[in-house]
Order: C-alpha cells, then structure tokens, then sequence
C-alpha cells in the first residue's frame, strides 16, 4: 500500500514537470471536425421529447474512465456504478429509479447495449460494448413522447454516437486511478488502469475503424455482513466483532466484508461503412470478454488463539450470533459476449427516406463459479456451485420511413414497425469441483422468452413560425412464451420443470406535444404521452435457489401502464439557454422486486405490482459557454422529485410512502475554464439528497452498509494538448474522501493519471 502510494506521487510530480517545461513552447490546437451518424438528418424529425446534449468539448471536465462517466451528470439520471469496472452500472431517469432497468434505453450507434432480461443490478446496460475514449456524442432523452420508442422509454433514451472516420487517424490512450478506502474493518489502497488504443480510415466511400480497449482494475469490497441471533448453548467466543448500527437503526454484529474484487474488462471494435449515392450504411460489430474475480473476502473475527473464524455460533461480549459459512464464498466470474449492429439510410425520393436497423446481441459465455466456503476455512472442499447462461440475447429489427411532405405546408410523417425479441436461460448446478467448473447436478432452472411486435406513426406539423405540434401513436403486440421454472420431485431421476403457457397481450400508446415561441429567446412547450411496460423474462419467469438467496417466478405481471406530462420553459442565451421542466408521472401497476429474509440470513424474492405510484418533478437546467466570464463554460442542473406510492391495495401500509431510491434531490455541475486554446481546468460536482431503499421507508440510519446515503462529491480535471498530438490529464474525484453508501459503498477519494496520443 505505502509503495502504491509513493509511485502516484512521483507520476503526479513528474506529469506536473512536464506541463510546466511545455507550456512555453506548446502551439495553440484545433479540433476537427466530427461526423457522427445522422447528423445530416432533416431537423423535422427532431425529437420533440425534452432532451439534452454532451459532445467532447463538455467531456473535458469528467475524469472518464468508462461510458458511465459521460452519462451520469445530465439532469435527473443516477447511475449506479460502484467502482471503475464495475458491471452493475444500473441506470435510473427522473420517475424511474435506478432499479427499474427496464425503464430506460441505452442505444450506441444504433445498436441496443439495455439489458431487458434482467432487472436490479443484474439489468444495467452493457455500457463496456463501447469504451468512453470512442465516444463523439451523447443525447439524453427523457420519457415517452415520442412514438418512436416502446414504453421502455419511461424513464428515458440514452443515444450514444460515435464519429465515422473521414481521414487516417490513430488515437491511444492511458489512464491510471487509485482510491483509498476506510470503513468497517477494511482500510486500503486499490488501483486500475485503462488502455486504448483505435485505428480509422476512409478509402474513397468507405470508412474503418479498429479499437481495442482494456481495463483492469481493483475495487473496494462491496458487501459487508452482520450475523443473525443464535440461542447456541455452546457458542465459540470471538474477538474483532464491529458492533455499529444496521440501515433501520438496529444493533448489529458486523464480521466480515467480502475483500477486494479483481476485475478486467477487454473490447474489441470493428467498424464499416460505406456511402453509395445517397444511401449509407454501417456495421458494428463488438466483441467483450470480461471477468470479476473476489475470492479474498475478509473475516474480522478471531477465537482464544488468534485464528480466524469463519463460521458456526459466535460470542463476542456477551452477543451471540450466527455466523454462516456460505458469507465467505469465492466468486470466479468469465463472461463473453457479442454484438452485431447494422444500419441503413437512404433516400427513397427527394421528399421521403428510409432508414432500417437491425442488431443482434448474444451472450457467448456468462459462468460464475462459487465455493461454499472461504478458501481457508478448516472446513473448505471443492464442492460449489455453478451458475451457467445457456442461450441467452436478443435480436432487434426496425424499419422507419420519413416523409418530408404531406401536402400540407410544415407537416411531415415518421412512421414505422420494430421486432424485438428476447431470451434468458439461467441454469444452476451443484459442484464437486467449482474450480474445475464441474456442473454435477442441477439445482435450479429457469428461463423464457419475450417478443414484442409495434408500429408507429408520428405527425410533426410546423404550423408557422411560432406554433408547432406532434400527434403519435404506437401499437404494441407482447407475447411471452416458453417460460419454465424447476419443480423437482428428488423421488424422480428427471430434474423436473414446470412449463408456463404461451400468453399475450397489446396496448396502444397515444402522443401529443405542442410548441410555441414568443420570440428569439422564450419558448414553450407541452408534452402528453402514454406508455406501457411489459414484463421482461426475469420478471416473468426467473425461479431459483442458490447460495443465500431464493427467487420467485410471476408469470401472471400485467404491463406497467404510465401517463406523463412535462412542460418546459426555455431562456434562449448568447452561447447557450435556461431551461425549465416541470414533469408528472403517474404509473399503475408499477412491477417491484419484492425481498425478504428467512431463516439463516437467506433472501427471499419475488416480483409484484404496486398498484400505483405518482411522481411529480422540476428540473432547472443552465448550459452555456463563456458564462459571466470568458473561456467558462458550465453545464449546471438541479432536480426536485417526489415520488410516493399512492395506492396498493395488497399492503396499504406502504401507501403515502416515499418510493424506494428516489431522493428528493438531485444536482450536478460539469465547469471548464479554457487557460489557453490547449490547456483547460474543470471542476465536477454531483449532489444527491438521501432517500429509501425499502418501501416500508424503515431504512432511516445514513452513513452504514445497506443505506440510501445523500452525498457531495467534488472533482477536479486538467489536461495539456501539445501541438504533436500529445496530451497529458491529471485529476482526482471525491476529493474530501467521503464515505457514502447506495446500499453498496460509492468510491473513496480516486486520483486520475492520464496520457494520450493523436495522429
């Protein structure tokens, strides 16, 4: 730790050398220009949702490491990522929490990277299919309003875009970050580092473009655990035992945390387009191979003679507990997967184009491999379990045609139909040798599938100068089919499954919004917009037993049906505007993942509607450059939400709560000061108020293991282009080292040592 320590200050010191001995000569630089997909596109079919927009000028403020980076300071979105590396990287917007995975949409260049098979932590979006470094663009959308989107909109739509090459370039670069951590009985220094490396060209009408990105890295332990009562008349006296509060203000024991988890994450990256006359196309192709290892969890408890303790029934000062073995297991994660984006535009005549996508995303290889017990217990044997996705992905098809006149002055038609269809397949076995991966008998099987059939049509009418209005619709088809959960009888030699019937289900989702501006710098506009969510093949299907937890199929979910309006006030600026929303949210039959505890510490979960939930909010959002004083440019925002359960019949004593992980508030501020054309200095900032995580509301202890903590987090960036290419970054995040907790503990303080090279 203290030799880590030592050679982060020797690079901070030399990097700030090499700035300061070229600073004198460097030449001021230009930035090219950037061509992503669609930007050519006929404004008419600008989406009339509330929206924003980062490009690589408001970048330059973020210490970004992975996409997550680049997304997580927009108005109204919480992303979930524990540490750099981290593949539960759970995305909330605005009503929908950071949970809800299914209510929001991450596409990059066109291909999906949401992840609608599963939900909670096991439902983020698959952000590390593109790496931060490639990124040119990304438009946040917010809510259903448009009709292009299926009722996984409601929370919001995340566009990522990448640039096309036009020229031969070659970028690289490297980042290193260490973080400290302190907090229950763990105090350390963990550290990463991130390559990059990309190659494009453009040979006549067709474009290039390679990368590969690779990021290793350490986190700080991301579970702690407390022991449950015992009545043992013959219990083991202990030492080391941590006696702090739990997240409902209860006396707990706490014993161990799971240690340091090992990860590495590598891309690879194909890109081919390709222009003939006024059509064009592009291929993605992406290729992830990634795996977790924690396998160092960390006892604090030790008996008489100084050994560790790692399970049976405890004593420590007169509190007894129990101390399950299973808590110490080994986790071995190998993970592969691939994704096959293609996309088409063209134009069928002078007025009318077409534009068609298709994508394919499957999981290669998705294996955990879990001991039963620490690999120092006295007691430890390789017997294990394995957990294994057979075929599991998704496939995607869409066709849009836009009409650019109707016959009527400023009325213009996007219209349209899309196939998705997805599968989960999630076996589980009983090991007598997890190192080996050995599957000796199933313990547990589930699975299905999904599909969902829709058609769109949206009319956008520019009335005159100052009115404008959109009318929409979308027809969804759902159908879910070959659903199958266990149900062994051990008297069979079959492991027996129950299949569930095919069932389906269409909703009709009208739009409607309407603009009006005052003048050059006042504008105004309302949005309505109705949209349902269906039930993914997690929610619907997934039945399991496996080590401390026990999941619940729920075949029978209705769609979550939502109704959402936002009015929004805009200030037009020289270099930018303010803006206000004012949104509401109300939502029927809202689909919650519902846990508890049962004997021994083991989780019981299952998935049940809330009858309804009722959301109201406001977002005030300033973006603008050379704000107050020249070279200063700000991305500012601060949301107000409120967010109560209103109705649930089932268990009325929850009604009148606040909804789980919704805080009331939430800001950010991305602030870049321009030195010289070649060097800039920025701070970041998030805020978030604490909230809920249970809809009982009785999590009410901040600052431990399991809360929904409020936090402060400052950070700082710099960086220094020199005119060959060359630019080196320094910056630190969190900088007051702040413990905080979204049920599993955000970062320490992380510095950012940064290197990278153009041609």
């Amino acid at each position: 730790m203290v030799l880590r320590k030592k050679k982060l200050v020797a690079g901070i010191t030399l990097t700030s050398a090499l700035l300061t001995s070229l600073s004198a000569t460097a030449q001021e630089s230009q930035i090219e220009e950037i061509v992503v997909w669609g930007s050519d596109r006929d404004q008419s079919f600008a989406n009339l949702s509330p929206s924003s927009i980062l490009t690589q000028e408001d970048f330059r403020s973020i210490n970004a490491a992975t996409t997550e980076d680049l997304v997580k300071f927009e108005p109204s979105v919480v992303i979930r990522r524990r540490f750099i590396g981290d593949s539960n990287g759970v995305l909330g917007m605005r009503g929908s929490n950071m949970f809800q995975t299914s209510r929001s949409m991450v596409f990059a260049d066109g291909v999906p990277l949401h992840y609608l098979l599963q939900s909670r932590w096991n439902g983020a979006p698959r952000w590390t299919m593109v790496s931060a470094s490639e990124i040119a663009q990304v438009e946040t959308l917010y809510g259903p309003f448009s009709a292009e989107y299926s009722g996984n909109s409601m929370g919001g739509v995340v566009n990522i875009e990448t640039a096309i090459p036009q020229q031969e370039e070659f970028h690289f670069d490297s980042s290193y970050f260490s973080q400290s951590f302190n907090d229950y009985g763990f105090d350390d220094t963990v550290d990463g580092y991130k390559t990059f490396v990309s190659y494009g060209n453009k040979f006549g009408d067709t474009s290039v473009y390679l990368s590969y990105n690779h990021l290793r890295n350490d986190s700080q332990p991301q579970t702690f655990r407390a022991g449950s009562r015992s009545t043992s008349d013959t219990p083991l006296a202990v030492s080391g035992t941590i006696v702090e509060n739990d997240d409902r203000g209860r006396l707990a024991s706490w014993f161990m945390d799971t240690g340091i988890v090992d990860t590495e994450t590598n891309n690879y990256k194909f890109k081919l387009g390709h222009d003939f006359g006024n059509w064009n196309t592009l291929l993605n192709v992406a290729y992830e191979d990634r795996s977790s290892v924690a396998d160092s969890a960390n006892t604090y408890l030790q008996d008489g003679n100084g050994n560790p303790v790692y399970s049976g029934h405890v004593v420590d000062n007169g509190r007894q507990y129990f101390v399950p073995a299973s808590r110490f297991a080994t986790s071995n994660l190998e993970r592969d997967s691939l994704n096959v984006g293609l996309r088409l535009r063209g134009d069928l005549t002078d007025t009318i184009e077409l534009e068609a996508n298709v994508s394919r995303f499957e999981v290669l290889q998705d294996e955990n491999r879990r001991s039963s017990t620490h690999p120092d217990d006295p007691n430890h044997t390789l017997a294990g379990q394995v957990q294994d996705f057979g075929d599991t992905g998704w496939d995607t098809a869409e066709v849009k045609v836009y009409f650019n006149e109707l016959g009527v002055d400023g009325l213009s038609l996007v219209t349209g139909v899309r196939r998705e269809s997805y599968e989960l397949n999630l076996d589980i076995f009983r090991s007598d040798n997890y190192i080996a991966g050995e599957k000796t008998a199933f313990t547990s099987r589930s699975g299905g599938e999904t599909e969902i059939l829709a058609t769109f049509a949206q009319f956008n009418w520019q009335i005159n100068d100052q009115w404008d209005a959109a009318f929409g619709v979308r027809w969804e088809d759902f159908e879910s089919s070959n659903g199958y959960f266990d149900n062994d009888d051990p008297d069979t030699a079959e492991f027996d499954l129950t299949r569930v019937p095919t069932r389906g289900d269409d909703q009709v989702s009208p739009k409607f919004s309407l603009g009006y501006r005052l003048d050059d710098n006042w504008s105004f506009r309302y949005s309505v917009a109705q949209a349902y969510r269906f039930p993914i093949v997690e929610e619907l299907f997934s039945q399991f037993e496996a080590f401390n937890t026990i999941s619940i199929s729920n075949p029978g979910l209705n769609p979550e049906d939502g109704v959402h309006h936002n009015f929004m006030v805009e200030r037009g600026l020289d270099n930018g505007y303010i803006r206000v929303n004012f949104f509401t949210e109300n939502i029927e039959d809202v689909i919650e993942s519902q846990l508890g505890i049962i004997d021994g510490g083991t989780s019981l979960r299952t998935f049940l509607p809330i009858d309804e939930i009722e959301t109201t909010g406001v977002e005030f959002i300033t973006n603008a450059n050379d704000l107050f004083i020249d070279n200063l440019d700000v991305r500012f925002n601060l949301a107000y939400t409120d967010a109560e359960i209103v109705r649930n019949a089932p268990n009325p004593s929850i009604e009148g709560n606040v909804y789980p992980r919704m805080p009331e508030w939430r800001g950010n501020l991305l602030a870049t000061y321009n030195i010289r054309n070649n060097w800039d200095v920025g701070v970041n900032f998030q805020y978030a108020s604490d909230s809920f995580g249970r809809t009982d509301n009785t999590d009410i202890q901040d600052n431990v293991y399991g809360a929904q903590d409020g936090y402060e987090r400052v950070g700082l960036k710099s960086t220094y282009r020199m005119d060959n290419g060359l630019a080196l970054g320094l910056g630190v995040d969190n900088i007051s080292d702040d413990v905080a907790y979204v049920a599993h503990p955000w970062p320490g303080r992380t510095f950012y040592l940064n290197l990278s090279y153009d041609l």
